[in-house]
């Protein structure tokens, strides 16, 4: 019977080396991360200390006030003076976490990656299983006509974005507050969350939600916290690290998949090819038995090829 791992008492290595044993004996692993995956690409958080909610906005409003949809409505100007300065980086790259997740994605352990983070840097690194709960800065949308942009354009235009085609205003794809979320991406989270066998929450509080709700549809207590601050799922999880997610993630994930774990990855496809090539090997055997056993053909006379044999002659050669 699984007992739970003591998440307090055991020093830093300890969980490192129990969290790669988790790792290893899992199949279906799911990881939900939020602004903690990305803070080590140089992209603020949210509510840390120095997080984007504790530092002055350069306006009159409050940053958590600014990102509202009727603030957005109403005060476009604003809106946008803020949002260029705060919340797009475009020369933002992937980090530790980020490429770990990619290996552990080719590997064949994690099947899906469901992130609060808007800023594309899970594919950019590489990984193909992305559920991206609140959109992303690099997709842009005329409102009127629907024409869509790139992050280049937005940051290009001075003030307020309009579109080159019709004149509207073009706003990012990203779920603003008061604004719902893309039911889709959310029952397939949710259908993530139920079929795996471990789940990783990392960089994240838990206060935003559904996603910090995702963890009930677990039909097991198979989680793992990875954040520097606690949350309330810390005393229900498996395994908690206090700690950078991407010096975590890079220790426990490793650089290369060994030949016996390939092979034990995907033993019916190998076992297919085998197969065929066998079954291949035994019908080529079959074709070179039956040509050698067959009589090599006569060459035809000179006087047969000039004239073609009656049907008596051939009648009479066939009983022969």
């Amino acid at each position: 019977m699984e007992t739970r791992i003591d998440r307090f008492g055991s020093v830093r290595e300890d969980k490192i080396n129990q969290l790669k044993e988790l790792i290893a004996e899992s199949n279906n692993i799911v990881f939900l991360g939020g602004a903690g995956v990305s803070t080590e690409s140089g992209i603020p958080d949210f509510r840390s200390g120095a997080g984007i909610y504790n530092t002055e906005s350069g306006t009159k409003y409050r940053p958590i006030d600014i990102i509202a949809h009727d603030f957005f409505i109403e005060h476009p100007e604003d809106f946008y003076d803020f949002y260029k300065r705060k919340l797009i980086y475009p020369d933002a790259r992937p980090n530790k976490a980020h490429k770990a997740l990619v290996r552990l994605e080719r590997q064949g352990k994690l099947k899906a990656i469901i992130t609060q983070n808007i800023d594309n840097l899970h594919q950019e690194a590489g990984s193909k299983c992305v559920i991206e709960l609140h959109g992303s800065v690099f997709r842009n949308y005329c409102m009127d006509c629907g024409k869509k942009f790139n992050i280049e354009y937005i940051a290009a235009q001075e003030g307020v974005p309009h579109c080159d085609r019709c004149g509207g205003i073009v706003r990012p794809d990203i779920v603003l507050y008061e604004e719902n979320l893309e039911h889709e991406n959310v029952d397939n989270a949710i259908k993530a969350v139920k079929k795996c066998d471990l789940m990783i929450i990392a960089g994240t509080s838990l206060t935003v939600y559904p996603a910090a709700t995702f963890a009930q549809f677990l039909k097991h207590d198979r989680i793992v916290i990875i954040n520097k601050s606690s949350t309330y799922m810390d005393l229900k999880a498996l395994l908690t690290i206090h700690d950078n997610v991407g010096d975590v993630l890079d220790k426990c994930v490793p650089k290369r998949i060994s030949r016996k774990a390939a092979a034990t990855k995907s033993p019916s496809r190998k076992t297919t090819t085998t197969k065929k090539t066998t079954a291949k090997k035994s019908s080529d055997a079959v074709a070179k038995s039956t040509a050698s056993k067959k009589a090599p053909a006569k060459k035809p006379s000179a006087a047969a090829s000039k004239k073609p044999a009656s049907s008596k002659a051939k009648k009479d050669e066939s009983k022969s």
